[in-house]
């Protein structure tokens, strides 16, 4: 029953990036079990991967992987090079004046079944055209298939939603495994800012890296320092009073624990543009907010799934019902084993 409600969710929206917290935790499979579900809902999908997906052999651990299965009139961008590799019938819609290392990409629409290989758009401006071009195919539903630490495309600035793939592969003990997951989610469902504030910090030149305070009064201060790296040299700018601290840009370790030092530090808010710019370790960050820190996201994600994959690149298996319980019970949000499902139906 899952299946119907999982898909009908799917098809609500018109792109859907599919995430793993490491390779090989399902995310192929994932993605042809989404595409084999959608093939009878009477819509027009795009799929195409940041990375190579869809290979017999990973390249890295040298293990063997899922093929990518596509259906007829599935519209597809992938390289040139991976074009030619395809096993199946196809018409070319497009080739993109831009290069990748492995060639230009080509948008292509299937004319039979068959396998592909996908190797898309390498950069976030790039998947943004490339999914608004598909209205140009009247597609109703792209799909990105994301690849090894590049979570900065499950961002609601790029996709309208996403999900989120995780198992063995990062880790084969199931405490380690709920612990990390854990800290991911509490990640994703940062609390958004405020609409007051949401709209005064949007007015800023999004394009520009940097450092922003913001008072009770609603005045920004540029404190013109250009990332947070930086924090080491610029420490004195931070004396002003503010009520909101604005990066725009990634956030380590190094902020947070000058953050969490200050002694009024539960009367400011650290603002971020969404979850994919948190890059710190999961005890700083807990330490941070034990201590009364804040931290708010002008973008909030839409996690509509959490897929687990028991069984790591070496063969070690997870007990599957045991996995998705005590996940599903600890993290307070259902876990679907998409392969357990697959053989169920």
């Amino acid at each position: 029953m899952y299946n119907l409600n999982l898909i009908d969710n799917i098809l609500q929206y018109n792109s859907l990036s599919i995430i793993g917290t490491e390779k090989n935790t399902g995310k192929t499979e994932c993605l042809n079990f989404i595409l084999n579900k959608l093939q009878n809902c009477q819509k027009k999908i795009a799929v195409t991967s940041i990375g190579v997906d869809g290979e017999k052999i990973d390249i890295i651990k040298q293990t063997h992987k899922p093929e990518i299965f596509l259906i007829e009139n599935t519209v597809f961008v992938t390289s040139e090079k991976h074009f030619r590799e395809k096993k199946i019938n196809a018409e070319i819609l497009d080739i993109s004046e831009q290069n990748t290392s492995l060639g230009r990409l080509v948008t292509a629409i299937s004319k039979s079944k068959g396998k592909v290989i996908l190797s898309g758009p390498t950069t976030t401006k790039w998947v943004k055209e490339t999914i608004s071009n598909m209205k140009l195919y009247n597609v109703d539903l792209t799909i990105i298939d994301g690849a090894l630490s590049r979570k900065s495309f499950a961002s609601p600035t790029i996709t309208d939603a996403f999900i989120l793939n995780t198992g063995a592969a990062l880790s084969v003990n199931i405490p380690n495994l709920i612990k990390s997951t854990k800290f991911l989610l509490n990640l994703i469902n940062i609390e958004q800012v405020n609409s007051t504030i949401f709209q005064k910090l949007t007015e800023l030149n999004e394009t520009k890296n940097g450092i922003w305070t913001v008072d009770n009064l609603l005045n920004i201060n540029d404190l013109e320092i250009q990332s947070a790296l930086l924090i080491d040299k610029f420490k004195e700018k931070f004396s002003n009073s503010y009520n909101y601290l604005y990066i725009n840009g990634i956030i380590t370790d190094k902020l947070l624990n000058f953050l969490r030092i200050q002694k009024d530090i539960g009367d400011k808010i650290l603002i971020v543009n969404d979850f994919t710019k948190i890059f710190v370790e999961s005890d700083n960050y807990y330490s941070f907010i034990n201590r009364g820190g804040k931290i708010n996201v002008l973008y909030k994600p839409n996690l509509i799934a959490v897929c687990v994959n028991p069984i790591s690149p070496d063969g070690y298996k997870l007990n599957s019902k045991e996995l998705t319980e005590r996940m599903s019970q600890e993290l307070n949000i259902k876990i679907y084993d998409i392969k357990k499902s697959e053989n169920e139906i």
